[in-house]
C-alpha cells in the first residue's frame, strides 16, 4: 500500500463521469393525513355486562356490535381493570380507553381461533387472531389515555418452533399455494400472533393509549392500509423477541408523530414484503412520515427491512431523538429481496449513545438470503443534520458489486465514534461538511466505490488517516476544497489494486 498526498488535477478531470444525485425535493410531495372522524355516540362495555376483573371479551364484542348498529362510534372501555380475549373491530368505530383504564388479554391461545387472514412477517396466511384485529374496515380508531397490556410471556416460549413454522410458511410462498391454504393457528406449526393488526383498512387513527406490556409479537402492524394516523402513542416493550413497536407494511399515507417508544426489536419500521410474496403482492410502503418521536431502547431506531421486495419509497423522518438503542438509522435487506428502497429523506436526528453503528445500510442481512435470487436496491437517500454523542461506526454502508448503493448523500453530520465511515459499492455517495471523530482507524473506508464526492470534511486527530481507499473498482473519487481537512493530516491510503489516478483533487 502507499500513502500519498494527492495532487490537483484540475477542475476538467469531473469530464470521467459523474453520477447524478437526484434532489429529495424533486420527488412527489407527500399528501397531508386527515385524522378521521366518527359518529357522536358513545357505547359502554358496562352496558353490555363488562365487569371489573372478569373476563369481557364477549361485553366488548357485543357493544361494539351495538355501536355498528347505530352507524358507529365511541366503544368506551371505562376507568379500571378489564381482561379480555382478542377484540375485532368494525368500520366507523373508535376503541377509546379512558384514563386510567387497563385493557390486559389472554394468554391462552385456543382464545384466538378461529384462525384469521394476515400478513405475518412478510407473508400472507392464516393465523391466529391479533390480539387487536381489523379487517376491511374504514375510519376506525384505538384513543384514549389508557393502556393495554399485551400478557405475552407464555407466546415467546414458541419462538425456537417458530423457526420451522416460518420456513415452512415460505415453502408455501415459492410453491405458490394460495393464501387460504396456507393455515397455521396450532401448535405444531406455531407462528405468534400481532398484538394490534389492522389489514387492508382506510383511514385509521391509533392515538394516545400506552403499550405496557409486550404481547405475543409486533406490537402495531399495518399492512395494506391507506391513511394512517398514528400520534403521541407511548409503547414500552423491552422484553420478549420480535416486540417491534410499530410496523408499517405495504402501506400508503402514514403520519407518525410526538411518539415514544422503548422495545426491544426495532422501534419503527417500515417493511413491503418478503421476497417471491412481496413480488407477488407488489404493494409498496409509501408516503411516509415520521416526526418528533422519541426512540429509548431498541435493535434500530428508524428501520428499513429486512421484508422490503414491495418496496419502500417517499419516506421522509425528521426532528427525532434516540438514545441507547443499537442502531441509530438502519436500513437492511439481502440478495433475493428484489425490492427497492428509494426517495428518503431523514434530517435533524439527535443521537446519544447508540449501542452500535448510528448509520447502517446492508445488503447483507442473513434471514432468508437466496444467493441467486434478485438483489435488493437502495438509491435517492439523503440523511442530513445528524449528532451522535458516541456509536461504534459513524455509518457503514454496504451494497453489492451488482447492485451498489445509488445516490446517497450524508450531510451535516457531527459523530464521536470508535470507527469512522465505511462505504462498500456506492455509486454516486455525497460525503458533505461531515466532522467525524473516531477513536481508531481512518477518517473514511471507501471500497470498490464509484463518484464519490467528499467535501468538508472534518476530524480532531492528528494522527488519523484522512482517507483509506481499496477495492479494483473504486474510481472517480472526487475531493473538494483546502488540502489540509480540519486537523486530519490529509493523508490518502491507496490499496493496491486502487488505480493510482482513483482520486481527483479540485
Amino acid at each position: 500500500m502507499s500513502a500519498a498526498r494527492i495532487a490537483s488535477t484540475g477542475r476538467g478531470a469531473r469530464s470521467r463521469g459523474q453520477a447524478v444525485v437526484r434532489s429529495i425535493s424533486e420527488s412527489p410531495q407527500l399528501p397531508e393525513i386527515a385524522r378521521p372522524t366518527f359518529p357522536i355516540r358513545v357505547v359502554d362495555i358496562r352496558e353490555h355486562g363488562a365487569k371489573p376483573g372478569q373476563d369481557c371479551t364477549r361485553a366488548i364484542a357485543d357493544a361494539i356490535k351495538s355501536a355498528v348498529s347505530q352507524g358507529g362510534g365511541r366503544v368506551l372501555i371505562p376507568e379500571g381493570n378489564w381482561l379480555t380475549g382478542p377484540i375485532h373491530l368494525a368500520s366507523n368505530i373508535d376503541l377509546h380507553l379512558s384514563r386510567g383504564a387497563t385493557l390486559r388479554f389472554s394468554d391462552d391461545p385456543d382464545r384466538y381461533l378461529p384462525a384469521v387472514f394476515v400478513r405475518w412477517a412478510g407473508q400472507e396466511c392464516y393465523n391466529y387472531s391479533p390480539l387487536i384485529y381489523a379487517r376491511g374496515c374504514t375510519d376506525v380508531g384505538i384513543t384514549g389515555n389508557g393502556k393495554v397490556l399485551g400478557n405475552g410471556m407464555r407466546w415467546w416460549a414458541w419462538q425456537k418452533a417458530e423457526q420451522a413454522s416460518s420456513q415452512r410458511l415460505y415453502k408455501m410462498a415459492l410453491q405458490q399455494t394460495p393464501a387460504e391454504q396456507r393455515v397455521f393457528g396450532n401448535t405444531e406449526y406455531p407462528l405468534r400472533p400481532q398484538f394490534i393488526q389492522f389489514i387492508d383498512c382506510q383511514n385509521i387513527l391509533l392515538e394516545d393509549f400506552a403499550i405496557e406490556e409486550a404481547g405475543p409479537f409486533w406490537s402495531v402492524h399495518t399492512a395494506y392500509c391507506h391513511n394512517v394516523l398514528m400520534r403521541r402513542l407511548h409503547i414500552n416493550t423491552p422484553t420478549g423477541p420480535n416486540s417491534n413497536g410499530i410496523v408499517i407494511d405495504s402501506t400508503r399515507n402514514v403520519l407518525i408523530e410526538s411518539c415514544e417508544l422503548n422495545t426491544k426489536d426495532d422501534c419503527i419500521s417500515l417493511k413491503s414484503g418478503l421476497n417471491e410474496d412481496g413480488w407477488r403482492v407488489n404493494r409498496p410502503t409509501e408516503n411516509v412520515t415520521v416526526r418528533r418521536v422519541r426512540c429509548t431502547g431498541g435493535d434500530g431506531a428508524i428501520s428499513f427491512g429486512s421484508e422490503m421486495s414491495g418496496g419502500i419509497r417517499n419516506v421522509r423522518v425528521h426532528d427525532c431523538t434516540c438514545e441507547g438503542v443499537r442502531v441509530g438509522i438502519r436500513m437492511k435487506a439481502a440478495r433475493g429481496r428484489g425490492g427497492v428502497v428509494e426517495d428518503v429523506e431523514i434530517r435533524d436526528i439527535a443521537m446519544g449513545v447508540i449501542n452500535g453503528d448510528a448509520i447502517h445500510i446492508t445488503t447483507e442481512y442473513s434471514t432468508f438470503v437466496s444467493p441467486d435470487g434478485r438483489p435488493p436496491v437502495f438509491r435517492n437517500i439523503l440523511i442530513k443534520n445528524i449528532t451522535c454523542k458516541q456509536s461504534q461506526a459513524a455509518a457503514r454502508m454496504i451494497g453489492l458489486a451488482d447492485s451498489a448503493l445509488q445516490n446517497v448523500s450524508l450531510e451535516h453530520l457531527k459523530m464521536m465514534c470508535k470507527e469512522g465511515l465505511f462505504c462498500t459499492a456506492g455509486n454516486g455517495i455525497r460525503l458533505i461538511d461531515l466532522e467525524i471523530t473516531p477513536s481508531v482507524g481512518p477518517i473514511l473506508n471507501v471500497i470498490d466505490s464509484q463518484e464519490v464526492l467528499i467535501s468538508g470534511v472534518n476530524g480532531s486527530h492528528e494522527e488519523a488517516v484522512f482517507l483509506d481507499l481499496r477495492g479494483r473498482r473504486t474510481r472517480n473519487i472526487r475531493l473538494c476544497g483546502e488540502e489540509r481537512v480540519g486537523q486530519v493530516r490529509p493523508a490518502v491510503v491507496l490499496g493496491v489494486d486502487v488505480p493510482h489516478d482513483a482520486v481527483m483533487h479540485e
